[in-house]
């Protein structure tokens, strides 16, 4: 999928703004075809919950209602005109002069739908509804159920399982843009890299529409000079001394893409591209055939008001802040971040494992991890979870929307599911299989394992081209001995090794919550001493390890949960805190990195 561009040939209209909305209190049905009853401002793209003071606002289960009018340029009517929403949380039916035109389940990825045929001359009214329901078909999983009060009247309960808030909304840009009737639908760019010779053949393939007599596709290099050019909806445009795309140190290509009519260009489209090799090999993630060190974070799309809503002014604060530590890499845990985001990370060296919203998968979702002392812990989750055509069409939409991206180096299938449980496999090798039938570049694909998923109980480990570990020795088992958790992190780090020497090893969450200002003389926990010593204790084990490529702490900032006695405004793991201001601990992780390079510091 194409992110919206104006070019020569294309105009692209933004609908961010202030919108009107409503709760949907389901008590009279909302008539579509006239102007909603909605007295209420709301900022779109933001999350809506925080933008008002109305507690039954912030934590309503159920339906709500976003409207605005526009009017479409004269100009423009001629074209083919689409409706692109960046994103809609959960599930958006879209109403354009009160007739339904589409309607998308799935919160994270951008779907688009074409309106000239709903449009009137005026003013035209736009109309959302949107559910943030969740259920055990949904991804996320969500623990929900109805009961009625009182009067009768039914109140819908929603149980998230997973630990962050449940942010929903129009959360990403609205956008109307046009195209020539007949136009660029798609590009997929798979750059071949001959590292002996520093040269690349940039395949790909041209979707188009319409009647198209050529398609001219010209590369071009940060210097604007054309390096290659080539005609057809398939090339294969041979490039000699080839600047590649490497952590920290970008280098972007344009593959400018023009149809022709009679002579004339009438649809032309700009994708910009990085060139580089992505391998696994002998227990080594390989970037540019050297071998990658990842630096990083878990962290959330999650801020003060806005939510998880889109803040470019915040994305570019917090890859400075990661740079200047000396990092290099992040998930987007636990779900596709913004396009925006993924563009900036191409453009700022970032290295990015791409995750679904495949969390919560796991009936036995809890804190008391008491269980990992039973080796044949089992549960039901495979057998009551109906989450298989949500996964398959997540894995789908991400792959289609991110597969050219020069940051994006791993595919993460799910994060913490229930893979000790009978039936893991059987769900999960479908899923895997899918994810490499669609992508084009072959990514390595991996899946995050909680701390019940040990070597022992884990199904699904010959799935995954890399093992990535979620492990919080010393917080949530056996909390405030860092020695025992030292030991615990030595061995089991070992025994992966051992019987996987051929797979690299990550941790891909590891962290203690702290509260930022608190202080000990001895060491407690959620103090930022604490916090220090325990990232210090994991970076000893780590070092040790032949086959360990990659720490990704958790989290990047203290983040906004549902509300519970283990939390206490949010999760406070982060490093930074919600605000963007470091604990303590940033001054030791920003040595470390510093002095660990992204390449070769393991030979």
């Amino acid at each position: 999928m194409l992110y919206p561009m104006e070019t020569a040939s294309r105009v692209v209209l933004d609908l961010s703004g202030v919108w009107r909305f409503m709760i949907d209190k389901e008590q009279i049905p909302v008539d579509v075809t006239r102007p909603l009853p909605a007295t209420l401002s709301m900022a779109v793209p933001a999350s809506f919950n925080d933008q008002t003071a109305s507690k039954e606002i912030r934590e309503h289960v159920g339906y709500v209602w976003y409207e605005r009018c526009f009017e479409m340029p004269q100009l423009l009517r001629q074209e083919r005109l689409v409706l692109r929403f960046g994103s809609a949380t959960h599930e958006a039916w879209v109403y354009l002069n009160g007739h339904l035109i589409t309607h998308h389940k799935g919160g994270f990825t951008p779907f688009e739908v074409e309106i000239n045929d709903d449009l009137v001359t005026g003013e035209n009214r736009l109309t959302v509804k949107l559910s943030n329901m969740l259920d055990y078909t949904t991804l996320p999983v969500g623990h929900y159920k109805e009961t009625q009060n009182e009067t009768g009247q039914r109140v819908r309960q929603l149980d998230e399982n997973f630990d962050f808030f449940n942010y929903a909304g129009l959360q990403r840009p609205v956008k109307i843009y046009s195209t020539p009737h007949s136009y660029i639908r798609d590009i997929t760019l798979t750059p071949k890299v001959n590292l002996t010779n520093h040269s690349a053949v940039v395949n790909g393939e041209i979707e188009t529409v319409g009647d198209v007599e050529q398609v001219v596709v010209t590369i071009l290099d940060e210097d604007n000079q054309v390096v290659g050019t080539t005609s057809g909806k398939t090339l294969a445009i041979e490039l000699n001394s080839v600047h590649l795309w490497q952590p920290g140190k970008a280098y972007l290509y344009r593959a400018k893409v023009e149809l022709y009519q009679a002579g004339q260009v009438i649809d032309t489209y700009i994708e910009t591209f990085g060139i580089r090799q992505i391998a696994v090999k002998a227990g080594k993630f390989l970037i540019n055939g050297q071998p990658f060190y990842f630096k990083g974070f878990g962290k959330h799309e999650d801020a003060y008001i806005h939510g998880r809503g889109l803040s470019e002014p915040q994305n570019v604060l917090d890859l400075s802040l990661m740079k200047q530590m000396g990092a290099n890499s992040f998930r987007t845990s636990h779900y596709p971040y913004s396009e925006e985001m993924m563009r900036l990370c191409d453009r700022e060296g970032i290295v990015v494992i791409d995750e679904v919203p495949a969390v919560g998968l796991m009936l036995s979702f809890t804190f008391d991890v008491s269980a990992l002392e039973k080796d044949d812990f089992e549960d039901d989750t495979w057998e009551k979870l109906r989450t298989a055509e949500a996964h398959r069409q997540a894995i789908t939409e991400m792959i289609d929307r991110d597969k050219n991206h020069a940051s994006v180096v791993m595919w993460s299938i799910s994060n913490e599911a229930a893979n000790f449980s009978k039936g893991a496999y059987e769900y999960f090798k479908p899923l895997f299989d899918l994810a490499r039938k669609l992508d084009p570049q072959q990514r390595p694909c991996t899946s995050t394992s909680i701390m019940m998923t040990t070597l022992k109980t884990d199904r699904c480990l010959a799935l995954a081209d890399v093992i990535a570990l979620n492990r919080y020795y010393g917080w949530y088992m056996g909390n405030g001995d860092l020695k025992a958790a030292e030991t615990a992190t030595r061995e089991e780090l070992l025994a992966y090794q051992a019987k996987f020497p051929d797979k690299p090893i990550m941790y891909t969450e590891y962290g203690a919550d702290t509260i930022a200002g608190l202080h000990s003389n001895y060491d407690e926990p959620f103090s930022e001493e604490f916090q220090e010593d325990y990232y210090r204790m994991c970076s000893r084990v780590f070092d040790e390890v032949t086959n360990f490529v990659g720490e990704q702490l958790w989290n990047f900032a203290d983040f906004q949960t549902k509300f519970g006695i283990q939390r206490v405004q949010g999760n406070k793991k982060g490093i930074f805190t919600r605000a963007r201001e470091p604990k303590m601990v940033v001054r030791y992780l920003t040595q470390r990195w510093r002095n660990i390079p992204d390449f070769n510091y393991k030979k």
